[in-house]
């Protein structure tokens, strides 16, 4: 039989992050997505709980986890905030996971042990100005030169890439042409700092106010040719190997913001009263929430399908691009009747349910557009791709 009912470790770790998420993120939050800046002390909170190291092994410094776990502390984090939730979710999906799966030995005892940890982040680089969806249109070149890699280009709406804790961008780039005139694209570690490695001033965004967005440039940038993660020329692979679990985790956190958005309006339709009653009293508000619910619920059951079949080492890209989909349309309708219940409130920046509003469009962007996994599910189920 099918079983989603978490484990005794799971369900502890869910309400940890749930008490801090309550206690230590949503009193101060909406001060930080204000002013639009970066919340180093929950940052560090996180890192001291081990969250950015929770499906590290123990060896590399980690909690020694799995990706569910990840999963299940994102989650909680997005029913507060979306801001921190994604800080979680690109540090590890993006930053630690690269490492963790293609990195040599050195490179995993060089980076895994401080990310774990929390004391830096890494990002991802694969976005450029021009590519979006199409992120096989790689324009950043990468050429060796006297034992170093010497990259040229620039990428955008890079998460985590501009910190005064960020460690290192691994990098996408062109690195020479196959035999059939078709690019070779590997993936190449840049230390922040790196003379030649540019970041811009950060992005004024719609919503993620409080986490860290930039454009990267790279003028003859010189790492060390060690610096290349994995195998020359696999990079293509390693960072659809790395959407596609990164898709999940992402899930999570629609589904958190869904799941935030009923947790606010319970709240609300009980206190607030109107024509000399509570609004919750009102049938029409009443079936507003149970719809609400229902759509978390579904979009929860769909990212734990997905982080199951990973975890059991099955094929699981079709389930993850379901439960991204399904995820992101939860919070996008989820954060519209919130907004709605909560009337001219719920158009106020300072409520939770202004910000969920700002926050859930992205999530219909971010890690492949809603298109793009309705595509990858159509070429899954075996549909003609021309």
């Amino acid at each position: 039989m099918v079983d989603y009912q978490l484990s005794e470790e799971h369900e502890q770790l869910r309400e940890s992050v749930r008490s801090f998420a309550l206690n230590e993120v949503a009193p101060v939050i909406g001060d930080y997505y204000q002013r639009e800046e970066f919340p180093y002390g929950i940052v560090s909170g996180m890192g001291e709980m081990g969250l950015f190291g929770l499906p590290v092994p123990e060896e590399h410094g980690g909690m020694g986890g799995d990706y569910l776990a990840l999963c299940l502390a994102i989650e909680e984090l997005a029913r507060v905030d979306s801001s921190v939730a994604v800080t979680l979710e690109a540090g590890v999906s993006l930053g630690v996971m690269p490492i963790l799966r293609f990195g040599t030995e050195q490179q995993r005892t060089t980076w895994l042990p401080r990310l774990a940890s929390g004391e830096i982040l890494g990002a991802f680089g694969l976005t450029e100005p021009d590519g979006g969806s199409d992120a096989g249109a790689c324009r950043t070149t990468a050429e060796l030169d006297g034992g170093q890699w010497v990259l040229n280009g620039s990428k955008a709406f890079i998460t985590n890439s501009g910190t005064e804790i960020t460690g290192f961008v691994t990098v996408t780039a062109v690195t020479g042409t196959r035999e059939d005139g078709s690019k070779e694209i590997s993936t190449i570690i840049v230390p922040a700092g790196t003379p030649g490695f540019t970041v811009a001033p950060k992005y004024s965004k719609v919503g993620w106010n409080a986490s860290d967005t930039h454009e990267l440039a790279f003028a003859d940038c010189r790492v060390p040719e060690q610096n290349l993660l994995g195998q020359r020329g696999r990079g293509y692979a390693q960072f659809l190997s790395t959407l596609t679990e990164g898709r999940v985790a992402i899930a999570a956190l629609g589904v958190g913001l869904a799941q935030g958005c009923v947790d606010e309006c319970l709240r609300y339709a009980e206190q607030r009263r109107a024509f000399g009653r509570s609004i919750g009293s009102n049938q029409a508000i009443q079936f507003k929430i149970a719809d609400m619910e229902l759509r978390a619920h579904t979009a929860r059951l769909a990212y734990y399908d997905a982080a199951s079949r990973m975890l059991r080492g099955q094929p699981y890209r079709k389930q993850a691009a379901v439960a991204k989909l399904a995820s992101s349309n939860a919070a996008m309708d989820n954060a519209r009747d919130a907004t709605q219940i909560f009337g001219g409130y719920g158009f106020m920046n300072e409520t939770p349910v202004g910000r969920f509003y700002r926050d859930a469009k992205i999530l219909e962007i971010g890690e492949g557009t809603s298109e793009v996994q309705r595509m990858l599910i159509a070429r899954e189920l075996g549909m003609p791709t021309d």
